[in-house]
C-alpha cells in the first residue's frame, strides 16, 4: 500500500515483465499486419511503411499512454501500488477481417491496391464511430450481465484465438518452444526468481533467440536466415504520419462496408466491456466509458492518418498483473511501438527474433484469461462459463476448416454439407453457432447463469434479446440483414417462452 502523501510509482521491477510481454505481443501483431498488407493485398511498401505503420505509431501509443494515466489516477485515488494499466494494441480479429473481407476482395475485383486501402480506412472509421457510441451504452449492459457470461466469452477468445495457434506453431519447433515455455511458466506461473532477477519474458526470448542463431551456425536448425536480416535493414528510416483525406475517396461505397463494420464495432465495445470486467475481477475497477472512448478515438485517429487497423483494449490484464506489470509497462510499450513504427523496424525484428521464442508468452496469457473465467465467477456458474466459451470454439473451427478447404481449391459449399457430414464435420452447425461468437457467447452464458440462479424471467428477457440479435444477423448469422437466421430466432423465442412459463411454478430457492 502507499501512503496518502505518496504518489504511485511510474515504474517498478515487475514492469520489465509486463513491458517485454506486452511489447512482444503488440509488435508481433504489427509484424503480422505488415506482412498481410504487403503479401496479401499487395500494397506498395511506401504505403505500408510510409502511411500505415506511422499512423499506428500514433494511434497505438495514444491508448497505451492514456491507459497508463488512468492506472496512475486509480492508484492515487485508492492509495494502492498494485494497480495494473489496461493493455492496448491492434485488434487481432479485425486485422484479418479488414484484410480478407474488405481490402482483398476489392483488390481482386479492381486490381487497385490504393482503393482497397482507402476502403479499409473508411471501414476503420466506422468501427471507431460505433465504439464511441458503445461507450455510452456499454456501462448499462455491463451492469445487468452476469460476470460468468462476460468472462466466459472472453475465455473462449483466449482459448480459441490466443492459446491454440501459439501452441500449434510452437510444436513445429518443439525443442526451442519448450525451452522458452519452461522459463515463462516457472518464472510467471510459479513465481520463481530467475538468476540476477532477470524478467522471465525477456529471458525466454533472449535465450531462445541466441540458441536459434547458434542452431543455424552448427546446421542443427534452419529457422533463422541471415539474408533476411540484410534485406530488412533496407526498410530502416524515419517516417512520420500526416493527416489526409484518403478515406474520403472511398466514402461513396460505404454501404457494403457497413455489413461487417456494424457488427464488428459492436464486437469491439463488447470485448472492451468484457476486458474491463476481467480487470475488475483482478482488483482494478476502471471506468468502462473512459476505456471505450480511448478505443474509439484510436480507431478514428488511425484511419485519418492512414491505418485501416482499429486498435482495442487487449485481453490479458490479469496476466500482466500476475507477472508484476503495473503502470510503466504500458508507457514503455507505447513509446517502443512508436519507435518501431516510425523507423520501419518491424521487418528487422521479425528477421532477428524467432517467432517460436515469443509464442509461449501469448500461450501464458491465454491460460490466465481462460482460468480467470472460472476463478472469478461463482463456482455454481461454471456451466454458464463453458456455454459462453463454445461459440468461440465453433468460430475457430470454422475458420480452420475454411482455410483447409481453400488451400485445396474448394469450399464448404462446393464440397456440400452432406459430404462433410459423412466425415463428421458438422459445418452448418459450426457456422451458425459461431456467427457473432463474442456476442453469442455473452447471450448464451447470461441465459445459463440466470437459469442457475433460478431467475427465469431474466433468462427469458435475455433469450428474447438473443432472438432479436439473430433475426438481424448480429449473432448466428454471416451478415447483417432482415430475417438472417429466423429459425435460430424462433429457438430463442421458444427458450424464453418456456422460461416464462416455468417462472410461474413454485420452486425452492436456488442453492448458494
Amino acid at each position: 500500500m502507499i501512503t496518502s502523501a505518496a504518489l504511485p510509482r511510474w515504474w517498478v521491477p515487475g514492469d520489465w515483465n509486463g513491458f517485454f510481454g506486452l511489447f512482444t505481443n503488440v509488435v508481433l501483431n504489427v509484424i503480422v499486419l505488415t506482412g498481410l498488407c504487403l503479401h496479401v493485398v499487395n500494397l506498395p511498401p511506401d504505403i505500408v511503411y510510409g502511411r500505415i505503420l506511422p499512423a499506428l505509431g500514433i494511434a497505438l501509443p495514444l491508448g497505451n499512454l492514456y491507459y497508463a494515466y488512468l492506472a496512475w489516477r486509480l492508484a492515487k485515488s485508492e492509495g494502492r501500488n498494485d494497480v495494473t494499466a489496461m493493455p492496448y494494441g491492434p485488434s487481432v480479429p479485425h486485422m484479418f477481417i479488414v484484410v480478407f473481407l474488405i481490402m482483398l476482395p476489392i483488390y481482386l475485383k479492381t486490381h487497385d491496391a490504393l482503393l482497397a486501402w482507402r476502403s479499409g480506412l473508411v471501414w476503420c472509421l466506422v468501427i471507431g464511430a460505433i465504439v464511441l457510441l458503445g461507450a455510452f451504452v456499454g456501462p448499462t449492459v455491463r451492469k445487468y450481465t452476469p460476470r460468468a457470461a462476460m468472462l466466459g466469452t472472453l475465455a473462449g477468445i483466449s482459448i480459441a484465438f490466443i492459446s491454440m495457434r501459439p501452441a500449434f506453431l510452437g510444436w513445429e519447433d518443439p525443442w526451442l518452444f519448450m525451452l522458452s515455455l519452461t522459463i515463462v511458466l516457472v518464472s510467471w506461473m510459479a513465481g520463481v526468481r530467475l538468476p540476477y532477477g532477470l524478467p522471465g519474458g525477456l529471458a525466454a526470448v533472449v535465450l531462445g533467440t541466441v540458441l536459434a542463431w547458434l542452431a543455424k551456425l552448427v546446421h542443427l536448425d534452419d529457422l533463422m536466415q541471415p539474408t533476411e536480416v540484410v534485406a530488412a535493414l533496407g526498410q530502416f528510416g524515419l517516417r512520420l504520419p500526416y493527416p489526409s483525406t484518403d478515406f474520403a475517396k472511398a466514402l461513396g461505397d460505404i454501404g457494403p462496408l457497413l455489413v461487417t463494420a456494424v457488427p464488428l464495432g459492436i464486437y469491439n465495445f463488447t470485448e472492451g466491456m468484457n476486458n474491463v470486467e476481467s480487470a475488475s475481477a483482478a482488483g482494478d475497477n476502471y471506468n468502462l466509458r473512459k476505456i471505450l472512448l480511448a478505443d474509439g478515438v484510436g480507431a478514428v485517429v488511425g484511419s485519418m492518418l492512414g491505418s485501416p487497423f482499429p486498435p482495442a483494449v487487449y485481453i490479458g490484464h490479469p496476466g500482466w498483473k500476475s507477472v508484476g506489470g503495473r503502470i510503466g509497462y504500458s508507457l514503455a510499450t507505447g513509446v517502443a511501438i512508436a519507435l518501431v513504427c516510425f523507423l520501419g523496424l518491424t521487418a528487422l525484428l521479425l528477421a532477428l527474433v524467432p517467432l517460436v521464442a515469443i509464442l509461449p508468452i501469448l500461450l501464458y496469457i491465454g491460460l490466465v484469461i481462460g482460468a480467470q473465467a472460472f476463478q472469478a465467477s461463482p463456482a455454481k456458474h461454471a456451466p454458464a462459463v463453458v456455454l459462453a466459451i463454445i461459440p468461440n470454439i465453433a468460430e475457430w473451427a470454422k475458420i480452420n476448416i475454411d482455410g483447409a478447404l481453400g488451400a485445396a481449391g474448394t469450399s464448404a459449399d462446393k464440397v456440400g454439407m452432406a459430404a462433410l457430414g459423412q466425415v463428421g464435420v458438422v459445418y452448418h452447425g459450426l457456422a451458425t453457432l459461431g456467427g457473432g461468437s463474442v456476442l453469442a457467447g455473452m447471450v448464451l452464458g447470461a441465459m445459463a447463469a440466470f437459469i442457475i440462479d433460478r431467475k427465469l424471467t431474466q433468462a427469458a428477457i435475455v433469450a428474447f434479446v438473443g432472438a432479436a440479435f439473430a433475426f438481424i444477423g448480429l449473432i448466428h448469422g454471416p451478415h447483417l440483414g432482415w430475417m438472417v437466421s429466423p429459425l435460430v430466432s424462433l429457438g430463442y423465442v421458444m427458450f424464453g417462452a418456456v422460461c416464462l412459463l416455468m417462472s410461474r411454478q413454485d420452486a425452492p430457492p436456488a442453492a448458494a
